[in-house]
């Protein structure tokens, strides 16, 4: 719950719908596994790019974006917000809010496998290398 927009009811449903942080080999694997990947349809040359896959708990994916509009709307300067205020401006803030959606699924699946809390200055570090 130390993420912006991270409420009780978010970590619970995480950690419900997940059981285990062992069962994924990274973040990658997670975002799939809760449908909040790009899907693909590609044939031959073509390709074509969908919306999310919307795999998994629907549940804690509708979570995880009601957890980013919230950040979204009331944490303007948080690091993740201001990176996803940059995709907003180039394609749009429902996208946007998908996709930091994404980042709050990898994020919290970090800090749940290594036991750690969120800081925020180090996110920023890491975004901005």
């Amino acid at each position: 719950m130390t993420v912006p927009g991270v409420g009780p009811v978010t970590a619970v449903r995480f950690v419900a719908a997940l059981d285990d942080a062992a069962r994924f080999s990274n973040a990658h694997a997670l975002e799939s596994y809760v449908g909040l990947t790009p899907g693909e349809n590609s044939s031959s040359e073509r390709q074509r790019r969908t919306g999310i896959t919307k795999a998994g708990p629907t549940e804690l994916r509708r979570a995880l974006v009601q957890a980013a509009w919230s950040a979204f709307r009331t944490q303007p300067s948080a690091p993740m917000v201001v990176w996803a205020t940059q995709i907003a401006a180039r394609r749009g803030k429902f996208i946007a809010v998908v996709a930091l959606a994404r980042k709050m699924a990898g994020i919290l699946f970090a800090l749940w496998r290594d036991g750690t809390i969120y800081r925020p200055a180090e996110a920023a570090r890491s975004t901005s290398a």
